[in-house]
């Protein structure tokens, strides 16, 4: 039985866990992820996780950061005056904020409003966080 290699187009379903057990993404119930491996279009960890596997065969794979989202930087964390930001938006903690750069659109979660100070954070969720992933291969097209 052949079984998952660089080039090959797969459909992959999954459950991503954190380290305290919380569900942060699954296909149950929907089509399972399809990819090529080699182009990177999920993270590194999770695409060297299906390398190796046959259709139907399941796996458990642990990503750390450096192989996920990457560490957690305090420099993508800043505390910006109220007046440096549009009126109308409605600033509490959990808020996304959504800006544009020279190298393309970056999110933001507000993290806290203290008066005229508005805490934002541009790390991605999951960033400096492992990952845990319940993998199992449905489908392989050789590349």
């Amino acid at each position: 039985m052949s079984t998952a290699q660089q080039g090959d187009k797969v459909k992959v379903h999954y459950k991503g866990t954190l380290d305290d057990g919380t569900e942060f993404d699954s296909s149950a119930g929907k089509d399972p992820i399809d990819f090529t491996i080699g182009e990177h279009k999920v993270i590194m960890g999770f695409e060297d996780g299906v390398v190796g596997l046959a259709i139907g065969e399941k796996k458990r794979v642990v990503i750390g950061p450096e192989d996920a989202y990457g560490p957690y930087l305090q420099d993508k964390v800043a505390q910006v005056p109220r007046t440096e930001l549009p009126d109308d938006l409605d600033l509490k903690p959990g808020a996304i904020l959504k800006g544009d750069t020279p190298d393309g659109p970056v999110m933001f979660l507000v993290t806290a409003v203290d008066g005229d100070q508005v805490t934002i954070d541009g790390n991605h969720p999951l960033a400096g966080k492992a990952l845990t992933f319940e993998l199992e291969l449905v489908e392989v097209e050789k590349g």
